[in-house]
């Protein structure tokens, strides 16, 4: 059976490599034209400055990546990112201790996801339409809790969290080199990492392999909300401050870096990597726009365009494969 699926597997990882491929020389491309466009690129500063955002966006999109996999889409990470970051923050400022806030995050994310897992496995809904609900309850509890104020002002000890440094290295950058590794290890070596591209491959299939298909899905959405959880620690630390409407701009770059490294809509393609990928690309696209003074308000529009060339390309693909 292992020299069967030797074959298969390198006919499987050749065109995800040739995919990656084109896309680091994409990021070069970037890289190379913002050195030429703008002499503040190339400034250690800035160089650090797109790392830990690629940082971010990467906490964000890792588990959303999973979720992808198996054909599904998390829209309520923005919105469960606002309510970890407000609740922990709360919780940090009322007791001074880092510690809680991080159980908290991580919690709320986890049993955000959890509920997604459920709404999607058990109800059969949508996940469009569970995670889109969930997106709106989220805001809500979120806006209700605040009632409109601020908590700013954290420990020295928790602002590490986004802006220090260990061994020379920012720490969210060493951080998603950690997370990558190991979700990389997860989705490849592991059984369950298989059984996911699996269920996104073909979910019926995989349900007659034997694969426990409700139980993976109710995992990949708890992994989703729990790296959210995680996004809203960083974010939380690096800002130094949470409002209700924190995390309500945050999805959409999350999904643009996804589709744009490579995950497909139709699931069973996609790789932590190639989101790694995404997120870099995506971070020197909007870096470069505003060191090259371009408009705030043309972003959201220069990712909308992105992601829809991305979509583009993947429905090109998903016929060539059919």
């Amino acid at each position: 059976m292992s020299s069967a699926a030797a074959p298969t597997s390198r006919l499987v990882l050749a065109p995800e490599l040739v995919r990656l491929g084109v896309r680091l020389l994409a990021v070069i491309a970037i890289g190379v034209a913002l050195s030429l466009l703008s002499n503040a690129f190339l400034s250690p500063v800035n160089l650090l400055n797109v790392l830990r955002q690629a940082a971010l966006l990467f906490f964000m999109a890792s588990g959303l990546t999973l979720v992808v996999i198996t054909a599904g889409l998390d829209l309520s990470i923005g919105a469960t990112i606002g309510l970890a970051a407000c609740l922990a923050g709360t919780a940090i400022k009322a007791t001074d201790e880092p510690l809680l806030g991080v159980v908290i995050a991580l919690a709320v994310g986890g049993g955000v996801g959890l509920l997604n897992g459920l709404m999607v496995s058990l109800l059969r809904l949508p996940s469009f339409i569970a995670t889109y609900g969930m997106l709106w309850v989220l805001q809500g509890l979120t806006y209700t809790y605040m009632a409109g104020s601020t908590v700013y002002g954290f420990s020295p000890g928790f602002r590490l969290l986004g802006n220090g440094y260990l061994l020379g290295a920012p720490i969210p950058v060493l951080a998603m080199g950690l997370l990558l590794l190991i979700g990389t290890l997860f989705t490849q070596r592991s059984v369950w990492g298989q059984q996911i591209y699996a269920i996104g491959a073909n979910p019926i299939s995989a349900r007659l392999s034997g694969v426990p298909v409700k139980r993976r899905l109710v995992l990949v959405y708890t992994l989703s909300g729990v790296t959210a959880g995680f996004a809203a620690l960083v974010f939380l630390a690096r800002l130094n401050s949470a409002e209700a409407d924190v995390g309500g701009s945050l999805t959409l770059p999350a999904i643009a870096a996804v589709l744009i490294g490579g995950a497909s809509l139709f699931g069973g393609v996609g790789t932590l990597t190639g989101t790694f990928v995404g997120a870099l690309l995506l971070t020197l696209v909007l870096n470069g726009m505003n060191l090259l003074h371009i408009g705030a308000n043309w972003q959201p529009l220069v990712t909308g365009v992105i992601i829809i060339v991305a979509v583009g390309l993947d429905l090109h693909g998903g016929r060539r494969r059919a």
